[in-house]
């Protein structure tokens, strides 16, 4: 197994950073850079540079329109767009429906839906949480009735990010309520617009407008609009957690944090030295380093594997914890650095368009959203406590 990168693969690292550098608008960058909240028009818009260039279904085979990377490729560009400030990419199409359409999908379903993900003609968002079932997600009750080609989808869902935008939304839901939990569901695409359904925003403790409940009130949905066979939601469900869980481990921005960490504690003084010279916080920052190291090398493994033709399988719940646990202490480092300067909640700031005269106002003001906004990190796309059950199945036989 060899974990070091190639020539070529060092001629890619340079293509890619020089794309990045007069492709990436400058206010997108400089948003991103300060931590200020983008809109929907900011992802769109990157996203349709990076689908001009071929290069955002990232994941994708080239006989669906995939630029044709393998694993290392995948992870040096994530790793230079997050050095470049550049925008996470919104997920719920590209990468995680996507996958689950070029695995289970009919052709008619990968003709019609895989050319408006590349052309991002629609925003899809994700139908999986309930209020009873959140980690427990085979406990889910949204039910769907056969009704001649139809479904007739009747449920509530929540956590549903960015479901304000959606136009499509990927849901699971219960067509046997009869048969073991599991097997008694199925995986719908269902159109936003259709009757009966209603969403309603979930305003989060960093004041963000970021995640919503949707409500499905017998909702009509064509049984063509349903991936694999009937029951076979689980199977689907899952495949399309592995991958999720991989990209939640989010090394590229770790890896930026961490140099924003240590370029703010070099810059803030504590009792006339720099607060990074402070004992007490040096060894947690270098603690975090070290983590961030080891996290590299389990993610490198895992690549080299995929690379050699094998499958995510629970590394990816071990990179979920590690990494969401990793991303917590940075942003809890960042707000102890930045002390006072974290407090002040500027929304004219964080979501429009207002600019501060104070440079170092300006660096801080996301400081405690950012904060408070990560402490989800450990709880999405499977709990931390429930990928450790995973590890503790799969890998450690308990």
């Amino acid at each position: 197994m060899n974990l070091s990168f190639s020539a070529d693969e060092q001629a890619f690292r340079q293509q890619v950073r020089d794309f990045l550098a007069t492709s990436l608008p400058n206010e997108i960058r400089e948003r991103v850079r300060l931590g200020r909240r983008l809109t929907a028009d900011d992802h769109i818009r990157w996203q349709n540079i990076l689908s001009a260039r071929g290069w955002l279904a990232v994941n994708w085979p080239e006989t669906h329109g995939g630029p044709g990377w393998g694993p290392v490729e995948r992870h040096i560009f994530d790793e230079e767009c997050a050095a470049a400030h550049a925008p996470t990419i919104v997920p719920f199409g590209v990468n995680m429906v996507a996958p689950v359409i070029i695995k289970f999908g009919s052709e008619a379903q990968q003709y019609y839906y895989l050319p408006r993900i590349l052309n991002n003609q629609d925003w899809w968002c994700q139908g999986y949480s309930e209020p009873g079932a959140g980690s427990d997600l085979a406990s889910l009750k949204t039910r769907a009735v056969r009704d001649g080609d139809h479904y007739v989808v009747t449920g509530q869902k929540t956590w549903t990010t960015l479901g304000q935008y959606a136009n499509m939304m990927f849901c699971l839901v219960r067509t046997d309520p009869e048969a073991k939990k599991q097997a008694g569901i199925s995986f719908l695409l269902i159109d936003m617009a259709s009757p009966g359904i209603t969403v309603r925003p979930i305003i989060t403790l960093d004041g963000a407008h970021e995640v919503n409940e949707v409500f499905l009130d017998e909702v009509r949905v064509p049984v063509a609009n349903r991936i694999g066979d009937e029951g076979q939601g689980w199977t689907c469900a899952k495949f399309l957690l592995t991958h999720e869980r991989t990209g939640i481990a989010g090394l590229g921005h770790a890896k930026q944090a961490l140099r924003h960490l240590k370029q703010l504690a070099s810059c803030v003084q504590h009792r006339g030295r720099p607060l990074l010279e402070l004992a007490s916080f040096r060894q947690r920052v270098i603690r975090a380093e070290l983590e961030l190291m080891a996290l590299e090398v389990t993610n490198l493994r895992v690549i080299a594997a995929a690379r050699d033709g094998g499958m995510p399988g629970a590394e990816s719940s071990l990179l979920k914890v590690r990494g969401s646990e990793l991303r917590q202490e940075l942003s809890e480092l960042t707000r102890r650095a930045l002390g006072p300067a974290a407090l002040p909640f500027l929304p004219e700031f964080l979501y429009g368009d207002t600019e501060l005269d104070d440079p170092v106002l300006a660096v801080s003001a996301a400081g405690a959203p950012q904060y408070f906004n990560r402490r989800k990190l450990s709880i999405y796309g499977g709990s931390n406590e429930i990928q450790k059950s995973i590890v503790a199945k799969t890998i450690l036989g308990m």
